[in-house]
């Protein structure tokens, strides 16, 4: 009788690469959702693209091994349904806060109307004072959760479209449409929006619709990623979602890229854009135009 070999299909399974569009449940962080896929998965490269609060829920862009070192190139412009609660404002700016003003005043739709216009655009937006953003290297939560005062800068944001869906006088909740780049905080235009209307407000609900081009519609549940396979079978090639030229490369140039070396710009795309560079439908690398050459950043 021969010599028995154990079965090798565990050290020849392919390393899970790709994309997830997860839908965040409220009541979990982010960081609570990478950690439950690294323990399905047993990866420990897994990041998100995006933090969104515990109470917030919606569209979390996941990724998988080494498709991590993808996250620069994703579009980060972000889409959300926000529920804004008039009559209260809170120190968190959302509902997780204290109450800190209250006013008994009906705000009417024609006024969130006649203010919504005033965030379009470029806008300069006051981050909450309960928001991760560091300054003199401590984050501005640590400062607020021990009373300490310190200056806050406003920040650049772009709202691309922002629309009121709905409102109920009666329960004094309007539901709005955000599009906005990234860095926007969705709690500082609640704030804002009850100080606009004479009145306070602060954010009850929020729901990312979409993040990039990952969309609401496309998402999955994490409670549906229980096991690898099913991890597996929802993963997303990360060629569908990146913005960016697109060059089929042949075995020849498959070779070169392996080894690091420039390949010919055979598209003649313009100096110093960022090409994806694709071999068997799969990611082959990152690369940069320089004149008739493209230089590779990074092989996958």
């Amino acid at each position: 009788m021969g010599l028995q070999f154990p079965a090798a299909q565990n050290s020849l399974e392919k390393p899970l690469f790709g994309f997830l569009n997860v839908y965040k449940p409220s009541g979990l962080t982010s960081h609570d959702v990478v950690a439950k896929l690294r323990k399905i998965t047993k990866i420990k490269q897994i990041g998100h693209t995006g933090t969104l609060d515990p109470f917030a829920e919606g569209v979390l862009p996941v990724c998988i091994g080494k498709s991590t070192r993808l996250i620069e190139y994703l579009a980060d412009d972000k889409e959300y349904l926000a529920t804004v609660q008039f009559g209260k404002a809170t120190d968190t700016y959302d509902l997780e806060g204290n109450i800190v003003s209250v006013s008994d005043k009906k705000v009417s739709e024609d006024e969130i109307l006649k203010v919504l216009p005033d965030f379009a655009g470029e806008i300069l937006q006051m981050p909450p004072v309960y928001s991760a953003i560091k300054v003199k290297g401590k984050k501005l939560y640590e400062y607020a959760r021990k009373g300490e005062e310190v200056k806050i800068e406003p920040r650049k944001v772009f709202i691309e479209k922002i629309e009121l869906k709905n409102f109920d006088y009666e329960t004094q909740q309007a539901q709005i449409l955000i599009k906005c780049s990234k860095g926007t905080y969705i709690r500082s235009i609640a704030n804002d929006l009850g100080n606009l209307t004479d009145s306070f407000a602060h954010l009850v609900k929020l729901i990312r619709t979409k993040a990039g081009n990952f969309s609401i519609e496309n998402s999955i549940k994490l409670e549906n990623l229980s096991d690898k396979n099913e991890v597996q079978s929802n993963l997303i090639n990360p060629v569908e979602m990146l913005d960016y030229p697109k060059i089929i490369v042949d075995e020849k140039e498959h070779e070169k890229i392996l080894n690091g070396a420039a390949i010919h710009n055979k598209n003649d795309i313009s100096t110093g854009q960022v090409v994806i560079l694709i071999y068997n439908d799969i990611i082959n690398a990152v690369g940069q135009t320089d004149g008739g050459k493209i230089l590779i950043k990074k092989v996958f």
